[in-house]
């Protein structure tokens, strides 16, 4: 009987070690499938951005008929440092001009949803003071709930809704300049997107709009 106990004892040592080296190969091997693929996913995202902008900035009417027209916007992409208490944060940033006027900003930002990280490509007008767009460039929220952040419906929402003040999340229909319906079982992944946008506008509105040179002549002919 000792021998048996000890040979079912052996057997079990022998399966556990089994199951780490498995599971210790899995790991690695997930991890290096994530290192070969993060570079190309960084830059598939890249030039989904770039080809965003136009739309962000300028709208889907007016980017398609500068599309059919073979114009383009001049597009400079710049990392913009905001200091923070706890570490500074970075932020990038897409300058879209036309023929030398500043036509508006698309700004990347990202954070947490509801089920894991959300990024968004925001379009903001020259003084940062009208949203022109948005467009979720990355999210893994609920299926049939959160996910429904994606939907032309609830990201038109944000088209020329004022920058200039914090924009709310409400559940009983939007009424007021600044409020945004929630999506409809999801809460929390609309206020998530919402805090994005109103964290992005106020770390950079200073930043993007202290040169007068830059913003002066398009608010003037902003009104």
């Amino acid at each position: 009987m000792e021998k048996k106990t000890g040979g079912w004892r052996s057997s079990n040592l022998v399966q556990a070690w089994l199951v780490l080296v498995l599971a210790v190969g899995f790991g690695m091997s997930l991890a290096g499938v994530q290192l070969a693929l993060g570079p190309v996913i960084e830059s598939n995202k890249t030039s989904e951005t770039l080809e965003k902008v136009p739309e962000l900035v300028l709208g889907s009417a007016l980017a398609a008929k500068m599309a059919t027209e073979n114009q383009t916007l001049e597009i400079a992409p710049r990392q913009v440092r905001v200091q923070k208490p706890a570490r500074d944060k970075f932020y990038s940033v897409y300058e879209a001009r036309y023929q030398g006027d500043l036509k508006g900003w698309v700004v990347k930002t990202k954070g947490q949803g509801y089920a894991d990280t959300i990024e968004l490509l925001l379009g903001l007008s020259p003084d940062l003071r009208t949203i022109t767009g948005l467009f979720v460039l990355d999210q893994k929220e609920t299926p049939g709930l959160g996910n429904k952040i994606i939907t032309d419906s609830w990201r038109g929402q944000f088209i020329d809704a004022p920058a200039d003040r914090a924009l709310v999340v409400v559940k009983t229909g939007a009424a007021n300049p600044g409020e945004i319906d929630a999506v409809t079982g999801a809460t929390i992944s609309s206020k998530s997107v919402t805090a994005l946008i109103n964290t992005a506008i106020g770390d950079l509105r200073h930043p993007l709009t202290a040169d007068p040179d830059i913003v002066g002549k398009e608010s003037k002919d902003n009104g």
